[in-house]
């Protein structure tokens, strides 16, 4: 069977500071990112065992821990590739224009996707993600690790607002965070994944 695996990063731990620290960075790769992996390796095993032995009883809570866990990893998976230390400015070409369609203007969408980050309750996630059906952008709010998302949406930029991604550095103040997180944007890499996400939808 199958099991997942933590990536390794595409920049050293301190690539991304000031705007994230070292410190943080290790420790949210290393040993948070590590634990949903672990996670959702371990749940996989529990409902090997419980398709074994036909024991079903306990099936609610380990659908939900897997969900938790898989969500988490991908998302944190997305979220180091969405940063680089040669990030920021703004997109360009197609997305730029489809940002421009569906939000207005970029200036637009960044106050959505920033205080849709800024203001996630508790913990979670600020998203842009294409959806198929309407064939456009839309920014979500992911709550812990899944949920309010769009069915069959694909994320394609995501904020962490998970307090281990910023507290130690910016302490309660999760807008300053937020705000050093688009110059961080790996603009490349999201226009990327638009363009997939377009090749799946109109395959």
């Amino acid at each position: 069977m199958g099991t997942y695996a933590l990536p390794d990063l595409p920049y050293d731990y301190a690539a991304l500071e000031p705007a994230i620290t070292g410190e943080i960075l290790e420790l949210h790769h290393a040993k948070h990112h590590a634990a949903y992996v672990k996670g959702a390796n371990d749940t996989l095993e529990k409902l090997a065992e419980a398709r074994d032995k036909e024991e079903f009883g306990g099936i609610v809570g380990l659908e939900k821990t897997l969900a938790f866990n898989v969500s988490g990893h991908v998302l944190h998976s997305i979220f180091w590739k969405n940063l680089s230390p040669d990030g920021g400015d703004r997109p360009e070409g197609e997305l730029a224009a489809a940002i421009d369609e569906h939000f207005g203007s970029f200036e637009a969408f960044q106050k959505q996707l920033t205080s849709a980050t800024t203001l996630v309750q508790g913990s979670g996630w600020g998203v842009l993600g294409y959806e198929p059906v309407g064939g456009r952008l839309i920014v979500e709010q992911v709550y812990d690790h899944h949920g309010n998302v769009g069915i069959g949406s694909t994320p394609l930029l995501v904020f962490d607002a998970w307090e281990h991604a910023y507290y130690l550095q910016y302490r309660n103040v999760r807008p300053d965070y937020v705000q050093k997180l688009w110059s961080l944007v790996n603009w490349t890499d999201v226009n990327a994944r638009f363009e997939a996400a377009r090749g799946l939808a109109a395959g």
